[in-house]
């Protein structure tokens, strides 16, 4: 039997930094209640002290569904889909990003989670979902995020929550039913059709132009390897390839998919796909080309991450030039409608 904790409502871990806020502004004012005149005790500042802004709190339908969260440790949460959700978009997508993108990712995570709902996938564990991002998506509690934000922490937790709450039980269907929202970093000019990536078409998971470019981190990366690097890759993986020849003739046949990606090449006459290579190589995209000089491979590639469903750099250059966050969902999951609750 696993371990099940309750998670309170968003917010609480900042009620104390609002109580002190309020305290300081009136220690000036005891001060002169102590004896002192007016022209000994301390002047007021001429703005009042800021008071904390209140965290916007899950709306109405987030606020009625409840969630079991397998965490990492093995233990499980039960929270509300609001509580859950801020604790993903917190931790999917840079809270410095525009409102619209950030309440784009909210409605992309709550799909999502509906999806894998449906999916069962965690019945055994006694969970309906997980904190990992290699399985379900990622997660950060608000104590490491306040960590992470530093000085920014109160203006992000409101901002995470209001993107939240401002797209209460809005959900992506097609056919009526969640769609995979699936969801990654940067493209390197289109996004890519599921059935290149996973080997299975789903009519709104296809190829779109996604406007990001030169502003996003890395957008360019580089991965060198040596030949002898090469070949104990390979021969872990055991892809059975000969390379006997020269270094320069060990990667050949380059197919390219329609958005640009490595759909399949050759190494040493073995057929790799695009994404096994990007695992193999360590790469950050399956956009990439590779050359070699004296027995070194470099590996140039573009964007970051599978390629599928709504790029989150994308997304908010598209907030960024006046873009909603319907107009976001609906330019990268083709066809899907947009539904209150289901």
């Amino acid at each position: 039997m696993r371990n099940v904790q309750t998670w309170g409502a968003l917010g609480r871990p900042f009620a104390t930094g609002l109580v002190l806020s309020v305290a300081l502004l009136l220690l000036p004012l005891a001060a002169i209640g102590e004896g002192k005149t007016a022209e000994e005790a301390p002047l007021l500042p001429a703005s009042p002290t800021p008071v904390a802004e209140p965290t916007p709190q899950p709306g109405a339908w987030d606020g009625s569904q409840t969630l079991r969260v397998l965490q990492r440790d093995g233990t499980v949460t039960e929270m509300t889909m609001g509580d859950y959700l801020w604790c993903v978009v917190a931790a999917e997508m840079p809270a410095s990003f525009e409102a619209e993108a950030l309440r784009a990712q909210a409605v992309c995570a709550r799909t999502y989670s509906l999806w894998k709902l449906g999916a069962r996938s965690h019945e055994e564990d006694g969970a309906d979902i997980c904190a990992d991002s290699a399985c379900c998506q990622a997660y950060i509690t608000p104590e490491d995020a306040a960590q992470r934000w530093a000085q920014d922490a109160q203006a992000f937790t409101v901002k995470v929550a209001g993107a939240v709450a401002d797209t209460d039980g809005q959900v992506l269907t097609y056919g009526g039913a969640p769609i995979q929202a699936v969801f990654f970093s940067s493209a390197a000019g289109s996004t890519a059709d599921a059935a290149e990536v996973w080997g299975r078409s789903l009519p709104y998971l296809v190829p779109v132009d996604s406007p990001e470019g030169e502003e996003v981190p890395n957008y360019r990366s580089t991965v060198t390897l040596t030949a002898d690097e090469v070949r104990k890759l390979a021969e872990t993986e055991g892809l059975g390839c000969d390379l006997s020849g020269e270094p320069s003739g060990w990667f050949t046949n380059v197919v390219r998919s329609a958005s640009g990606r490595v759909a399949s090449l050759s190494l040493g006459g073995a057929s790799l796909s695009g994404g096994a290579a990007r695992s193999l190589f360590s790469l950050r995209s399956a956009c990439f080309d590779v050359s070699e000089a004296e027995g070194v491979f470099t590996f140039s590639v573009t964007g970051y991450g599978h390629g599928v469903g709504m790029s989150q750099y994308g997304a908010n250059a598209m907030a960024k030039a006046g873009s909603g966050w319907r107009e976001i969902v609906a330019h990268y999951y083709t066809g899907a409608a947009i539904q209150t609750g289901i």
